[in-house]
């Protein structure tokens, strides 16, 4: 046979060797791997092809740590990543991967020319292939280097066989040696100990990994998914041990912010910093947008540091600031339409009638109205579709801006947020709005490395302004305000009287509100100081908060030498905020709404302090595994204050523009005018701190901490407090013994804190005993009503002399309130990082509860301040979260779940119970309680054990000596339990009934993003708590009432639980029990949100780096068996965190929006 011909040879070798690489080619590898060796990255390419590795090991260095994660890549494209950067050669044939060194050319002898350039361009991404901005990329000892722009593109020139670096904060380095590559895209993976450095702590910051305290995080990402009004708003639901409550739906309303409970009945606000600064006030003039993250530190041992403050936990902030690089402009802008996410049910008008005719008929009167009105009834007036305002919007426009060079960094920003009630925005009675501008900036102002000592001098400022503006409304009364009104006015009633009843009522009230020529209808007869919600909305009366801060902080930080710093700062806070109000003649009911002069009253308040800090900073690692770190420093601040306010009356023409002072015509005997320095003349602390932390190679962790404060608010004897704390961790994955660990098993830290807190949040003086004036006598003479218009001022006559008595109790032992907490967590990490569990377990006992003491009242001076108090709190708190990536799509889960109980154990009085919510003239009488050994507070009323079903179950209703409990009862009327077992049901039977604060709080977040689409769901909630009804006012028969009345008792067996209608109320249905009490739990979709980000290739043709747009929902979904407007209540103090009495509810908003970086 012949040979093959060498053209169609080599034909066939050429078309095998092709067939051989597209084979390999089409063979598909995937790879998850973080700080593994090559070869174990090798190793498993070969296990999925079905390959051997060949190599020899004196030839080839397999050893490098390896971080790659791809899905579904290609054979040989991995190979190149892996092994060209590392100038490894290979060749895949007989089904094996050999592995061989590849040199590089040359190294050119002395005297010959210089290495040749190369340029280099390539992109650096993170492992999900997002681009890396501002990326460092560096030849290591030259000055050869560059960053990556907004696409995390790069471009360079460097010499040929240099080896080239690549590092961004939070991410592994990786180095690759070039050779005759001209393009070169990197991958980095990130760096869990490096982002560990993120947490900042008490003067400084700390690596997470070796962090003994209880420390959680919130960060901008996270804060500004649902772009909310207030800070603390945007922090609920997303750390574990941290409960905050809504005050109301009503725009600007505040929160209650607890850290682990209430661990005083003083004063259980947290501590807020805010870049170093104390803030008075809270921080909701702060724009949420402007910050970098938040922290909130839980136990004693991270608080200590801030000593007497901290008792209640401590909430610091950072706001951001620039970074290197070209300038960089962010505009964020949204709008949304706002609505009631519900309406209460109650009755409308036919079931009102039946209702009413059913008390009377109860009571032994004939029936109000007969079987015609009711036929002709219908629904009546809806006050509450009247009152709402639907479709309410709120807009909110941010703009930053931000860079830097080597030489300094800025950050500028200006925000608008505007906002409409749902109830009276329409009427600007309940609408919020506010101005904020932020410039934070930073100068290297020396810097030399001629030497290594005071070789660096640093300045920064940052300085916040808000203006805030408000108008509200009562926002949860059961005494006649809008909402309440719109519960209780009868459906019944117009909202507009007719034209002939409209005269009518002009003729006896020239003042009735109108609206154009229709006048608002009056209440009928009954009910009090309850009206038309409409009429209200349009009364001619406005009231306008206003409110200006400044917050600034000044800082120099000097490096001394390469481990010691010293930072000097200085801080302010300047508040300004006041009320103007206006009053013209109106009437709307006879009881509080029947005004017949008008008023005008302006208010002015000025608070200001100063903070100035100064404390060393030590850094230092020996010999790789003994890392020691300390803060030293001193602490010194000064708040003072003055208000000045007047009123006055009759003012000379009914014109808003015109409602000032001056414009008032009334005898200046009407006029009235006050102010002053709030009783003392400045408010002074005075500290010393430090914190020393030792590491022994990340392996076992100690820290100390103790701060000295003294405080101008205690006698001479006991200005002074110390606050120590300790804390230890052990990082057991770190042991040799847990080597040989399983490969899931990533990441395990134990922690332990036990430390004492103080809390000196009281008025000044009360150490000594000051003198009250107003005790004024008129010698030969005295005060003479005014007979012509008894509402006037009348005359004085004779010598004034002017009086003064002590003003209260003196206690000259005063001390600060203490507060000691123990802490022990564990801090998991498990899957390749993917999965992270953290465990906290605490107890935290406050002692010595700065409170007044009772004393009886013909003393006739103020009670005494005193050390008597004790309260006890502990939990559990659970996070975790879950990350992955597949491909292009990337999603996440993160959870929180808190658990508290809590408990007063010492009153310091002598029957250890106090009540604090009393409502006789309702005819509910006494309901909230607080009481040793028992949660603090707790509702309080009788218990109940169903309803008399005939006269023979209120006969036999009995004590042991046969007399009846109950001898006023009605069949349909309550059974109330004899809970002391006296015999006699009175208020000695009342008890606890439940309580405002929930057992369980938790929150759940779940994001998404694929190929530019992203989506995110928020949920929130509670568990464990009560709402108290206050639905029922016993003094008001006429007045509404909620829909579940229709299941009232109406005859035997009808109902065993809602008492029978009855306006005489002999048995006291309606007084606190029970039957006010409603489970409060809920799970809300606190906000969802859609997003797509435009591809770069189409927004940068219009300049525009880059362009997402969204659709949000905020409350969109909310699970409760709770029937009021809103289960979510802490309106007023913490006594009355729970109470419903027609709660403002919050809405359900829709937005859209954008965020566009230029």
């Amino acid at each position: 046979m012949g040979r093959i011909p060498t053209k169609r040879g080599l034909a066939m070798l050429v078309t095998l060797f092709v067939l051989s690489i597209t084979l390999c080619s089409a063979q598909k590898v995937n790879l998850n791997f973080s700080q593994k060796s090559l070869r174990t990255v090798l190793e498993s390419i070969t296990e999925q092809t079905g390959h051997t590795l060949a190599f020899s090991k004196e030839a080839v260095d397999l050893s490098d740590i390896v971080t790659i994660r791809v899905t579904d890549g290609d054979l040989v494209q991995v190979l190149n990543q892996l092994l060209t950067p590392r100038h490894i050669g290979y060749e895949i044939r007989d089904n094996k991967i050999y592995i061989f060194d590849q040199p590089s050319a040359a190294v050119a002898e002395a005297g010959q020319k210089p290495p040749q350039e190369v340029r280099l361009t390539g992109t650096v991404t993170d492992l999900n292939g997002e681009p890396i901005i501002g990326a460092n990329i560096v030849v290591p000892g030259t000055t050869i280097g560059t960053v990556t722009n907004m696409d995390g593109s790069y471009s360079m020139i460097l010499p040929q066989g240099s080896l080239l670096r690549f590092s961004y904060i939070g991410y592994l380095e990786q180095e690759y040696r070039i050779t005759n590559q001209t393009v070169l895209n990197v991958q980095l993976a990130e760096d869990v100990a490096t982002l560990d450095e993120l947490i900042v702590v008490g003067y400084g910051v700390q690596r997470k990994s070796v962090v003994t305290a209880a420390i959680s995080k919130v960060s901008s990402e996270e804060l500004n998914v649902t772009r909310p009004a207030r800070v603390e708003d945007a922090l609920k639901g997303k750390v574990s041990g941290v409960q905050i409550t809504q005050s109301s739906g009503q725009p600007g309303s505040d929160s209650k912010v607890r850290i682990r409970g209430i661990g005083t009945i003083n004063n259980s606000e947290p501590l807020y910093i805010v870049d170093g600064m104390e803030v008075g006030g809270g921080i909701n003039y702060l724009n949420p947008v402007d910050i970098a993250s938040v922290e909130i530190l839980k136990d004693a041992a991270s608080a200590a540091i801030y000593g007497s403050r901290a008792a209640n936990g401590v909430v610091l902030v950072t706001t951001k600031k620039g970074a290197t690089g070209k300038a960089t402009i962010n505009y964020d802008v949204s709008y949304g339409w706002q609505n009631p996410w519900k309406k209460k049910e109650i009755l409308d008008a036919r079931e009102y009638m039946i209702i009413m005719n059913e008390a009377q008929i109860n009571d032994g009167n004939l029936p109000r109205y007969n079987s015609e009105q009711l036929a002709a009834a219908g629904v009546g007036t809806d006050w509450q579709d009247e009152t709402f305002y639907y479709n309410a919007p709120v807009q909110n426009h941010q703009v930053s801006v931000s860079g830097g060079t080597d030489k300094g960094s800025y950050f500028l920003s200006f925000g608008y947020f505007d906002q409409a009630g749902i109830v009276g925005g329409d009427y600007d009675k309940s609408n919020f709005k506010r101005y904020s501008l932020r410039s934070n900036s930073t100068y290297n102002i020396f810097e030399t490395k001629d030497r290594n000592f005071l070789n660096n001098l640093q300045l920064g400022v940052n300085v916040g302004y808000s203006r805030n503006k408000s108008t509200g409304i009562e926002t949860n009364s059961e005494y006649g305000s809008i909402l309440g009104s719109a519960l209780t006015f009868s459906p019944l009633v117009p909202v507009y009287a007719d034209e002939e009843t409209g005269k009518a009522i002009l003729a006896q009230y020239p003042y009735a509100v109108k609206k154009g020529d229709r006048v608002f209808s009056i209440p009928p007869a009954g009910f009090q100081e309850i009206a038309n919600p409409v009429g209200m909305l349009n009364q001619p009366t406005a009231g306008l908060n206003n409110a200006d801060k400044f917050v600034g902080s000044f800082w120099a930080e000097l490096t001394i030498l390469p481990e010691l710093k010293f930072r000097s700062s200085y801080g302010v806070d300047l508040a300004f905020w006041g009320y103007d109000t206006y009053t013209f003649p109106y009437f709307l009911a006879t009881q509080g709404k029947d005004m017949q002069f008008s008023t005008v009253q302006s208010e002015m308040n000025r608070g200001y302090t100063w903070q100035l800090e100064n404390y060393f900073s030590y850094n230092k690692t020996f010999e790789d595994v003994h890392n020691l770190s300390f803060v030293l420093g001193q602490s010194a601040s000064k708040y003072t204050y003055r208000n000045l306010g007047g009123n006055d009356r009759d003012l000379l023409e009914n014109d808003p523009l015109k409602a000032n002072i001056n414009y008032a015509i009334a005898d200046r005997k009407e006029e009235r005018a006050w102010g002053g320095t709030g009783g003392y003349n400045f408010d002074a602390r005075a500290s010393y701190f430090g914190r020393i932390d030792y590491n022994y190679d990340e392996k076992y962790m100690v820290q100390a901490t103790v701060r000295r404060d003294g405080s101008s608010k205690f006698g001479p004897d006991h200005k002074w407090g110390v606050f120590p704390s300790f804390s230890a961790g052990w990082n057991l994955t770190n042991e040799a013994f847990m080597d040989g660990r399983p490969e899931w098993f990533d990441y395990m830290k134990l922690r332990a804190s036990w430390g004492k807190n103080g809390n000196d949040r009281i008025d000044q003086f009360l150490y000594t005993s000051l003198m009250d004036g107003g005790q004024n006598y008129y010698f030969g003479g005295g005060y003479v009503v005014n007979q012509g218009d008894p509402t006037k001022v009348g005359e004085t006559s004779g010598q004034m002399q002017y009086g003064s008595s002590p003003g209260y109790i003196p206690n000259p032992n005063v001390k600060w309130e203490e507060s000691s907490q123990t802490n022990l967590g564990i801090d998991t990490r498990f899957l390749q990082s993917r999965f992270t569990f953290s465990f906290d377990y605490f107890k935290k006992k406050t002692i010595d509860m700065l409170m007044k003491q009772p004393i009886p009242s013909y003393v006739g001076i103020g009670a005494p301040i005193a050390n008597v108090g004790d309260m006890e709190n502990w939990g559990l708190e659970f996070e975790l979260g879950w990350k992955q990536s597949v491909g292009d799509f990337h999603y996440a889960i993160s959870a929180n779940a808190s658990y508290l109980k809590n408990k007063l154990i010492n009153l310091g009085n002598e029957t250890g119970e106090q009540i604090y919510e009393n409502a006789g003239a309702s005819g509910v009488g006494s309901y909230v309680k607080g009481m040793n050994g028992e949660v603090f507070p707790y509702f309080y009323g009788y218990q109940t054990d169903g309803l008399f079903q005939s006269q023979a179950e209120v006969d036999a209703y009995v004590n042991g000596e046969g007399v009846k409990y109950q001898p006023a009862a009605l069949p349909g009327d309550v059974r109330f339990v004899d809970s002391n077992g006296d015999g006699v049901i009175s208020d000695a039977d009342k008890t606890k009934i439940g309580k405002g604060m929930p057992d369980w709080t938790y929150g759940l977040t779940l994001s998404a993003d694929w190929k530019g689409i992203d989506l995110n769901f928020f949920l929130q909630g509670i568990m464990g708590n009560d709402v108290f009804d206050f639905s029922q006012r016993g003094d008001i028969p006429a007045m509404n009432r909620p829909a579940w009345i229709l299941d009232r008792w109406h005859g035997e067996g009808t109902s065993n639980h809602i008492p029978r209608m009855t306006s005489a109320n002999p048995n006291g249905n309606w007084r606190s029990s029970d039957l006010y009490i409603k489970d409060g739990s809920y799970l809300r979709l606190k906000s969802a949100q859609l997003g797509y980000t435009l591809p770069t290739e189409l927004t940068r043709k219009v300049t525009v780096q880059r362009l997402r747009i969204y659709l949000s929902a905020d409350n969109l979904l909310t699970f409760t068996g709770y029937d009021g407007f809103d289960p979510e209540i802490a309106s007023g103090g913490y006594t009355t965190i729970g109470i419903d009495r027609g709660i403002y509810p919050q809405s359900r908003t829709i937005s859209v929006g954008a965020n566009i970086t230029f």
